[in-house]
């Protein structure tokens, strides 16, 4: 007997061909299934959709080519996962084929039956490691868990009766991750197949969230109970957590946004760490959002299973969208206002730098403040979001900057490697002896990095004396400093071991880290957020700022005496009034007021068409054509297309960018407009006023526009 199996495969964007396609084979095959079929002259895996009882109308069943081979020994991909992925396709328009094969581990792409037997053989020799009872009791240890404060209590008993996305509005330095790991171990008791997902925001949170989860759960459900999944990873190590997870192995996931894709069959709760995090969405590719997938998730796996799967975000700073969500009723939030131990929040400090010496990195004040917390044995962190050592290199006899050829921006001085690196396309050069458009032998830094505060600290601390008699000790972590295997977590240890004395770091610094010796947080160079034409800027500032102060005073001990430390040209703007209160309600009652008044974002909804090609007349050209496309689509009256603009770095890596933004007062108006949209926009590329075209996308719910 014959049947027809619809299977999707990868296929390229622009080929229209987004759907599933239609294969013939000798035995039913279950929907979820993978298997390798022939397309065009390759072979490549597929995904079995749904079952068809008849070849496609019109087609002949000769001409239908047959499968190549079901994988077997894996089990089918469940309907919720499928579900999630169709709506990720279809919300963020994608490809269903291109979707559902790029969130799969590229290693699993590669694999004949013969190979993944092999490897489902090693995953049940690791699984079947039993859990580790040579010490203390399991039971015993669970007992030694640290008493949940009256607030976390609170929480832990209102979850089992919410059946709505919950908000979990926790001060830095609440506990929250101590209810992440209560609320997970209630789900692991519930039964031996149900599963949590735990997301964080970006792999340097990976190693010390996943340390805290395997104290807690491997001496109860062994080794194999917790598995990471990240972009970090290599092909293998992530194939391994895949299907570990897939086969029920895994107990537990934590990865950062790729992991809302995981196959987890018995998924019961899904955890969103700093859930305001912009690194949620992706910015490539299928650019979706994990954290709204979350919750989508959640609601589609209580359906198919019939047993609750809840969801949780957790933030001290939640978005603005998440929090108007719970405002409306639509989200529960529950509240963790206190810190453990009864702690308070680092006392605030605004420094005027109109009143301070022209040119200084760091004001006399705060320079002093930092000599008598390191003199006391206490840590400083200081936080200045650009890596580098400057960010342009410039000539005082010519107009020369370090331009890079290739983008339209600047490239920045490394000075521990004397290279000027663009970090937008990688370019990279050695910083030139003379200006190499004059010849003049001066030619020097403009503004500041991690690199040069690290150095100017040094040289400014140098005097300083730690209780030991040791001289201070200084040191960076940004995206330069960790990008070896292993490096973040030796900067980590070094730091929670008290090695390190002064911390300077970009953003990675402020997020969710648990410092116990830091007092003093200092924010250098925060002003360009408060002015920013992005409407989403000030949100982000205001949790940079108000995450980086959670690091200060983490130890209840030491709390009254933590200081945040903030540097500014604009001391009197409201954003430093609500911070100085620690006031987020306040604050984002207002910019939610702002927000509606425009009718931005949550309170209207939004999209990006983006061409890139070899010319910016091009980039716009197809743009404005893709805008003639659309007049007499249905519902075209009810949204807003803007004239098309380049981006603000129009040109990186010699290709030009161009955008336009389509607005809607409804999401449903949006999503059907932009459906119909979508294949007017793949015959465009067609058009001879296309050539020089070189890719375009949609992005929905952008971040900046």
């Amino acid at each position: 007997m014959t049947f027809w199996p619809h299977i999707v495969v990868a296929t390229p964007a622009h080929s229209g061909l987004g759907g599933p396609l239609s294969y013939r084979c000798e035995q039913p095959l279950a929907p979820g299934r993978l298997v390798r079929v022939p397309l065009g002259s390759r072979e490549v895996l597929g995904v079995v959709w749904e079952q068809a009882g008849q070849p496609p109308a019109g087609w002949d069943a000769a001409q239908i080519r047959p499968i190549s081979a079901a994988l077997d020994g894996l089990p089918p991909l469940s309907a919720g996962w499928r579900q999630l992925v169709s709506f990720a396709a279809r919300y963020y328009q994608r490809g269903l084929g291109e979707m559902a094969l790029s969130v799969l581990p590229p290693a699993l792409r590669d694999l004949d039956s013969i190979q993944l037997g092999r490897r489902l053989k090693r995953l049940d020799k690791k699984g079947n490691k039993p859990a580790d009872t040579t010490g203390d009791d399991p039971v015993v240890q669970a007992d030694t868990r640290p008493e949940p404060s009256d607030e976390q209590q609170a929480v832990l008993d209102a979850l089992p009766t919410i059946d709505k996305p919950v908000l979990l509005y926790g001060a830095t330095g609440s506990g929250k991750t101590e209810v992440y790991l209560r609320a997970t171990e209630r789900v692991l008791d519930e039964g031996p197949t149900t599963q949590v997902l735990v997301l964080v925001p970006e792999i340097n949170l990976t190693p010390q969230l996943e340390a805290r989860f395997r104290a807690r759960f491997e001496p109860r459900h062994g080794t194999a109970a917790v598995v990471s999944l990240h972009s970090g990873m290599t092909p293998a190590q992530r194939l391994s957590s895949w299907l570990a997870a897939h086969a029920g192995q895994a107990r537990i996931v934590l990865g950062t946004r790729m992991a809302i894709f995981a196959s987890l069959p018995g998924l019961r709760l899904i955890v969103v760490d700093e859930e305001h995090d912009p690194s949620y969405k992706s910015q490539e590719g299928a650019r979706y959002s994990a954290r709204d997938l979350a919750v989508y998730r959640a609601k589609v796996e209580t359906e198919h299973s019939g047993q609750r799967c809840q969801v949780i975000l957790g933030s001290a700073t939640p978005s603005l969208e998440s929090w108007h969500a719970s405002e409306q009723g639509r989200y529960a939030r529950l509240e963790m206002p206190g810190r453990i131990g009864g702690g308070s929040l680092p006392r605030l400090r605004v420094v005027d730098m109109n009143h301070q010496p022209k040119g200084a990195t760091l004001s006399p004040p705060l320079l002093a403040a930092m000599e008598e917390r390191v003199a006391r044995g206490e840590q400083c962190l200081v936080l200045l979001n650009r890596r580098g050592y400057a960010p342009v290199l410039a000539c005082d006899a010519c107009a020369w900057k370090s331009q890079c050829p290739h983008c339209s921006a600047f490239r920045v001085f490394h000075k521990i490697d004397r290279t000027l690196r663009c970090h937008h396309c990688g370019f990279t050069q050695r910083v030139p002896r003379a200006c190499p458009d004059c010849g003049n032998l001066d030619i020097a830094p403009i503004g500041r990095g991690t690199e040069q505060v690290e150095e100017q600290l040094a040289g400014l601390l140098s005097h300083v004396r730690r209780p030991d008699g040791a001289p201070a000790r200084v040191a960076r972590m940004d995206a330069d400093t960790t990008r070896h295997k292993g490096s973040l977590e030796a900067q980590l240890d070094a730091l929670h071991s008290g090695e390190v004395d002064v911390l300077v770091g970009t953003q990675m610094i402020a997020k969710g880290h648990d410092f116990r010796r830091i007092t003093l947080v200092a924010g250098l160079n925060v002003d360009a957020g408060l002015f920013a034409s992005d409407h989403r800027a000030p949100e982000r500032l205001f949790a940079l700022l108000m995450q980086a102060a959670g690091r200060a005073g983490r130890d209840a001990g030491q709390s009254r005496q933590s200081e945040m430390w903030i540097q500014t040209w604009h001391p009197g703007h409201p954003l430093f009034h609500a911070l100085k209160r620690y006031d987020y309600p306040t604050f984002a009652a207002q910019q939610l007021a702002e927000r509606e008044a425009a009718a931005m974002p949550p309170f209207g909804h939004q999209a990006l068409l983006r061409a890139d090609a070899r010319t910016q007349q091009t980039a716009q050209a197809f743009l404005q054509m893709a805008a003639d496309l659309a007049e007499d689509l249905p519902g075209r009256a009810e949204v807003t297309l803007y004239p098309p603009v380049p981006l603000t770095i129009q040109r990186v890596a010699n290709v030009e960018r161009a955008q336009m933004l389509v607005e809607a007062a409804s999401r449903g108006v949006l999503q059907r407009f932009l459906g119909a949209w979508q294949p007017r926009l793949l015959d465009g590329r067609q058009h001879p006023a296309s050539r020089g075209l070189i890719r375009f996308l949609v992005d929905v719910d952008p971040l900046s526009v």
